[in-house]
């Protein structure tokens, strides 16, 4: 028996989680900011994947244009 919640898109939410933190980190990596703050915002990214995306999409580091 095989059962899915939430209607068989957890596959589709993880890979938009992955693309979501994909572009976070490689903006965190072309940011200006100090190396200090890359190291606590690709940590904060990588260990909380939906809450780190969250609060870099709020107030983390952009990479220069």
């Amino acid at each position: 028996m095989n059962i899915t919640l939430g209607g068989g898109y957890g596959g589709l939410f993880g890979l938009l989680i992955l693309v979501g933190d994909l572009y976070a980190l490689f903006s965190i990596f072309g940011s200006s900011a100090t190396p200090g703050k890359k190291v606590v915002w690709t940590l904060l990214v990588l260990l909380l994947p939906v809450l780190g995306f969250i609060f870099w999409w709020l107030a983390g580091p952009r990479a220069k244009s």
